[in-house]
């Protein structure tokens, strides 16, 4: 089994990859089988496809569940892999598979961040929710990949979220501008954890 092209090509350790899904067990081995095909076959779509197969793939293949569902904890950032394995998970476990996936097959880092929003939910009180926002750059519109909606639609369709921070492997702002509020790696210590365990499966 080969783990895309593109993200050996940046660095990551295929052989490891496959070690540490054999770890985690035979689901997460599953999952990755599932997944490879599609982001071998990603690489050689245009931004917008890649955006949409990665989305739709993780939106089906993940069940919600609450990390204390999941993991038994309060708040759990899983990885990639993590989240093949329990095939569960909450909304920033959804972002965070996106991510790193767009990645995988190329996507510039740049053009990515996670985005932490109050959502507006039906009728109740706005709550905390995470998303990843594709930036096009040159004037273009940003894009949203969100676990509640199969749809990658444009941010001046998604009303009902209002950005709180957002943050990628390069950096961290105020809402979605271009404010800097940081070094992520060193204010966020749950993508801290993640990044450590992402380099751990070969990711990157």
């Amino acid at each position: 089994m080969a783990l895309l092209v593109t993200v050996a090509a940046q660095g990551a350790d295929e052989a490891l990859t496959q070690r540490r899904a054999a770890a985690l067990g035979a689901q997460a081995e599953a999952g990755l089988q599932q997944l490879l095909p599609l982001l071998q076959r990603a690489r050689a779509l245009d931004p917008a496809a890649q955006l949409h197969a990665i989305n739709r793939f993780f939106n089906r293949h993940i069940e919600f569940a609450t990390d204390e569902q999941a993991w038994g904890q309060v708040d759990y950032w899983a990885s990639p892999l993590e989240s093949l394995q329990k095939r569960r998970g909450d909304c920033e476990d959804y972002a965070i598979a996106k991510y790193f996936s767009l990645l995988a097959v190329g996507m510039p880092v740049a053009r990515l961040r996670l985005v932490y929003v109050r959502a507006q939910l039906d009728d109740g009180p706005a709550q905390a929710h995470m998303v990843l926002a594709y930036y096009p750059g040159a004037g273009g519109e940003t894009l949203i990949l969100d676990n509640l909606v199969d749809e990658v639609l444009p941010a001046s369709q998604r009303r009902d979220l209002v950005p709180v921070f957002s943050f990628n492997s390069d950096g961290l702002w105020q809402g979605v501008g271009t404010v800097g509020a940081g070094d992520p790696v060193v204010r966020l210590t749950r993508w801290r954890e993640l990044l450590a365990k992402v380099r751990a499966e070969g990711f990157l």
